[in-house]
């Protein structure tokens, strides 16, 4: 977590553990704090979880394999 802020760095494990968890996607909208979306253009897809104002958590769901990859952690502004 080197270069994440404490509060960050406990909500992102948060968000991790959840993802491990959670059986199907739509589990991420029971959280409405997360702001979960799907993003839209060349990055169809790709979902995204609200972190801070600047910070968003972005990955592809595999439905079938029942896994999560393609993880980032991005800087909006």
């Amino acid at each position: 977590m080197k270069g994440v802020s404490p509060g960050s760095a406990d909500k992102l494990r948060k968000m991790l553990a959840f993802l491990d968890d959670m059986e199907e996607a739509e589990e991420l909208h029971l959280l409405p704090a997360w702001r979960a979306h799907m993003l839209s253009g060349n990055r169809k897809g790709t979902w995204s979880l609200t972190v801070t104002r600047n910070l968003r958590l972005t990955f592809r769901i595999d439905a079938s394999e029942r896994e999560v990859y393609d993880l980032d952690l991005q800087d909006y502004h």
